[in-house]
């Protein structure tokens, strides 16, 4: 059984910033693969229910991104998890606009949400990084990840997220690799078809 993890803020003020992108992927799985509704647990919301015939459990901590951790280690303690079934879904700062990245493991790059988790259950749980791009210098940091994704950036977004609910049946069989390449072939800009022109030669 996998916990899934969606970073974020609690409350309307904060649902469409880049910081909440975690929150926008596991409710678009959940919506997806007709899980059980939200109900308020482990100081969060969860819902559960199945993915490819996999038992899942979805968590959106309600703590703030700087206290997440408490409400990951509180659900794993309940279901008795290790951090290998943890997969948190949270925005990344490094990778460009919309790219997508799976891994077990690794550092917390500054992440709040990340380093929270990091000290309540240890640095070996997978993480889906969903890119939101850096704004080009430290201090503007915060502004950039507590701001709304643009009108421009709102289709790609989108189309990012669906392709996350699409391609999770790889995430819960373990298949990092596979589901990075379904995201990325789910996300290319299609290629345009012949002009009549063309169509004539």
């Amino acid at each position: 059984m996998l916990l899934l993890v969606g970073l974020g803020n609690p409350g309307p003020k904060y649902e469409r910033n880049r910081h909440n992108v975690g929150f926008m992927a596991v409710d678009e799985i959940v919506r997806r693969h007709a899980f059980q509704p939200w109900r308020a647990r482990f100081d969060g919301l969860m819902a559960e229910g199945a993915i490819d015939g996999e038992r899942a459990l979805a968590l959106k901590p309600q703590t703030y991104m700087n206290d997440s951790g408490r409400s990951v280690a509180a659900a794993m303690r309940f279901y008795k998890l290790m951090p290998m079934h943890v997969v948190v879904f949270h925005d990344e700062l490094d990778l460009a606009p919309f790219k997508v990245k799976a891994k077990l493991g690794g550092g917390t790059a500054g992440h709040n949400g990340l380093r929270d988790i990091d000290a309540h259950i240890g640095p070996e749980f997978r993480r889906v990084r969903i890119g939101v791009g850096h704004p080009g210098v430290k201090e503007l940091v915060l502004h950039h990840v507590l701001n709304d994704f643009t009108k421009d950036e709102r289709p790609e977004l989108a189309k990012t997220i669906d392709a996350i609910a699409v391609a999770a049946p790889l995430l819960v069989k373990g298949n990092d690799n596979a589901f990075m390449t379904k995201v990325d072939v789910l996300t290319k800009p299609s290629k345009p078809g012949p002009t009549p022109e063309e169509k004539e030669d």
